[in-house]
């Protein structure tokens, strides 16, 4: 626990500028209802200005929202799950969400088929959504090792979004809750690339804490989040961000990602690795 006796919250995963008010104040009512349930050391605020790695590797960590790849990958040591959030967007259905396969509107593909030879964006390495997901299913379409004429790492699903926009890359995938917020927040940019295609469903990204909290700890988090997550007085805000529910969920569910890792390198399909 940090000097002045609080702990470290961060909900990095759906969290662009135009909606942290938002976001801040889903915290806030987050924050009320674990320090209703015993939980001590809550912060006030999120903590923005720590890298992912950071985060998510804090002793004083309290609550993080993460991918469900690195989660039960290579996070494995540092993070133990809490429950998984369902999101109302096209490509979820309960507790499970897809990513769509993004090109610029003027692209002249309409199928995965087309996109052989063509430039690629990927979010992040520790990304399902951004990469392991993408990997899975270009894997079988893959001739010695490649199908896409290059590879860039963009950092995030806004900024892969924004490259396909302008015409830099020719296609992403995209999380469909990101692809969903940021046509909210950034119709634009969303306007100006169309879905030709989708991955595999995956359980959500779920909701950790850091991997040697007590079990009575994990508890009291799962039943502040149930209070928030039914409180009616919230369901705005709850709206505003796309969540529609909580799941807790056996982790079992999210060795799809890992099956999917491994069926690529199977298929000797290392142009994403």
């Amino acid at each position: 626990m940090s000097a002045n006796g609080s702990l470290i919250a961060g909900l990095p995963m759906y969290d662009p500028p135009e909606l942290r008010a938002i976001v801040d104040a889903w915290w806030e009512a987050l924050a009320l209802a674990f320090r209703a349930e015993g939980i001590a050391g809550v912060p006030d605020r999120l903590d923005r200005s720590l890298p992912l790695d950071a985060l998510w590797g804090s002793p004083d960590l309290l609550l993080t929202q993460t991918c469900g790849y690195p989660l039960f990958g290579s996070h494995a040591d540092r993070l133990a799950y809490v429950a998984t959030p369902r999101y109302a967007a096209d490509g979820c259905a309960g507790a499970d969400y897809c990513s769509w396969i993004v090109v610029n509107a003027g692209s002249t593909a309409r199928s995965v088929d087309d996109l052989r030879g063509t430039r690629c964006s990927i979010s992040a390495r520790i990304s399902h959504s951004g990469y392991n997901a993408l990997r899975g299913l270009i894997a079988p379409l893959a001739t010695d090792g490649r199908f896409f004429g290059s590879i860039s790492l963009s950092g995030g699903h806004a900024e892969s979004l924004a490259q396909l926009a302008c015409g830099e890359v020719d296609v992403a995938a995209i999380d469909c809750i990101t692809y969903a917020l940021l046509g909210r927040c950034r119709p634009e940019v969303v306007a100006a690339t169309r879905v030709i295609g989708r991955t595999m469903s995956a359980p959500g990204l779920p909701y950790a804490t850091r991997i040697d909290a007590a079990p009575d700890l994990v508890r009291r988090l799962r039943a502040g989040l149930a209070r928030a997550f039914n409180d009616p007085a919230l369901r705005p805000l709850r709206e505003a961000l796309l969540i529609d529910g909580l799941d807790v969920l056996n982790p079992a569910a999210y060795g799809c990602m890992a099956e999917l890792e491994n069926e690529a390198r199977q298929r000797r399909y290392v142009e994403l690795d």
